[in-house]
């Protein structure tokens, strides 16, 4: 890569960092308000948390902890947990619940996921929940081959996300047009999100989900190995995968 394009890259890495933190630190507290009682997400969170199959001897990151709706249901299984997020108001409010709650081996850290350094071989279990969608392309690419370094041999990464692509499947093609209905069925209101979300969907401004068999690609790319996907609910799926032990 040249000097340009690698000053191109880094711009956008940088811009879409930015943007993001300042999208989090304002949705927060309603996230924080809200979260716990959306149904489909509280059902991805458990079904994360069941494919990871944790164990009370792991050391466990969560990729894009918000206020702490996978961290405080995983804590009580594991060692410990290292939540990480890139907005700051985030990892407070994660703190604040995890006293709440009286749950003493959950640390929080502001920190973009770009941004992260975590020592090689230092975690047993990396999980993220409706996160890895924010981030660009070439960042998913690497997150996965940073998460493959810092787990232990025989660790796990469990990533629960939207997952479709452009439409280029059965699947991808029943998800946008039940979401297109969902918008329809709304009046005015909802063919104005219609618009608004096209423009985000083509242009992939703030969400750019990529499909299973993308996901499935870059674990293997990376070294992962038994690797396993499943779908949940709507257009949520989570893949798995192992380091291996040797």
């Amino acid at each position: 890569m040249s000097e340009e394009s690698s000053s191109v890259v880094g711009g956008a890495v940088e811009s879409n960092i930015a943007r993001q933190r300042r999208f989090w630190n304002r949705q927060a507290d309603a996230w924080d308000e809200n979260a716990g009682v959306n149904a489909a997400l509280s059902r991805v969170v458990d079904e994360v948390i069941e494919a990871s199959e944790p164990t009370k001897t792991m050391a466990a990151v969560d990729l894009g902890c918000g206020s702490g709706q996978l961290t405080l249901k995983l804590a009580p299984r594991v060692e410990s947990v290292l939540g990480v997020d890139v907005s700051s108001r985030m990892i407070e409010l994660l703190a604040a619940n995890a006293r709440a709650a009286q749950i003493a081996n959950v640390r929080g850290e502001a920190v973009a996921i770009e941004k992260l350094e975590i020592p090689p071989g230092s975690v047993d279990l990396i999980v993220t929940n409706y996160t890895l969608h924010h981030l660009l392309d070439e960042d998913k690419a690497a997150l996965v081959h940073s998460a493959f370094g810092w787990l232990r041999p025989g660790g796990r990464l469990v990533i629960g996300d939207m997952m479709f692509g452009r439409g280029s499947d059965a699947r991808d093609r029943a998800i946008i047009t039940s979401k297109l209905w969902l918008f329809v069925k709304k009046g005015p209101g909802g063919w104005w999100r219609i618009v608004k979300n096209t423009g985000r969907f083509l242009f992939r401004m703030q969400e750019r989900p990529i499909s299973i068999a993308a996901w499935t690609s870059l674990l293997e790319g990376a070294g992962f190995r038994d690797i396993d996907a499943s779908t949940v609910v709507n257009e949520a799926a989570i893949v798995r995968g192992t380091r291996p032990a040797s």
